[in-house]
């Protein structure tokens, strides 16, 4: 009951925050790039062609725009303008004194973050379907002429979520080192445009943790066939979670 108080107070603390309206406008950016090119040029998702289904194609085509480089960045953002928050405010010593366990404090706060990650994919993916029913409607005077793969793009969805993950956690672990806004975006980005370099010139660029959700789109058949990145994302995300919570447990000047 605790932890559910907990995380009531963390989302509070995000409603209207720089990091809510960066999940918001991350979500609806690229679809929205798209509803507008389909109206400009006067096309639908059928010019896709009928040999694939319209909804997927669609589907890989407006992430392909996103995961190779916007969402990595958008989760260096906002992970570290949520966690920083405390710092800039002043307020750890005083969240400190609540009666609250530091465990719980914690795992709060990470999954405030983790649930603001939803929040985009959840905006992202209304956005998607209205990039694709919108121009049908003006153009064809009905709904795209394709099944709706409801169970494999929630599946899909959920592959990316879980490339996620190790940014946000080792994110959360940097944002929470250093009271300095700028190192946990700055390590962040230098990680992440490092490993998009390497993935073209590297056959074990995979060992990158920020590597996972390019190497979606990006990734070559022999690697995807040969590695598996949803093991090695849930690896990493476990193993900066642990560092992440040792060493918070452990500081003696907790912010």
């Amino acid at each position: 009951m605790q932890l559910i108080n907990s995380i009531q107070s963390e989302w509070l603390k995000t409603r209207k925050s720089a990091g809510a309206w960066l999940s918001l406008v991350g979500g609806l950016f690229i679809p929205i790039v798209f509803l507008i090119g389909f109206i400009y040029n006067h096309k639908t998702i059928s010019t896709y062609g009928e040999d694939t289904n319209l909804w997927t194609a669609h589907f890989f085509q407006v992430w392909q725009s996103m995961v190779v480089f916007l969402l990595p960045m958008g989760l260096i953002l906002a992970t570290s303008l949520i966690t920083q928050m405390e710092f800039r405010n002043n307020t750890w010593k005083q969240l400190h004194t609540t009666p609250q366990k530091y465990s719980t404090i914690f795992t709060a706060k990470f999954i405030v973050i983790i649930g603001l990650t939803l929040q985009f994919f959840i905006y992202f993916n209304i956005a998607f379907i209205l990039s694709g029913i919108v121009p049908s409607l003006i153009f064809d005077k009905q709904l795209p002429n394709s099944t709706f793969p409801f169970k494999d793009l929630l599946m899909n969805n959920g592959k990316i979520l879980i490339t996620c993950l190790p940014v946000l956690a080792f994110q959360f672990l940097i944002s929470l080192r250093f009271k300095n806004f700028l190192v946990p975006i700055g390590v962040g980005l230098m990680f992440l445009v490092t490993t998009l370099i390497l993935i073209g010139s590297w056959e074990h660029a995979y060992l990158s943790p920020f590597s996972y959700s390019p190497l979606t789109i990006m990734g070559s058949p022999e690697m995807m066939s040969r590695v598996n990145i949803y093991f090695w994302s849930l690896g990493y995300f476990a193993v900066f979670t642990v560092i992440s919570y040792v060493i918070y447990i452990n500081r003696s000047e907790k912010g």
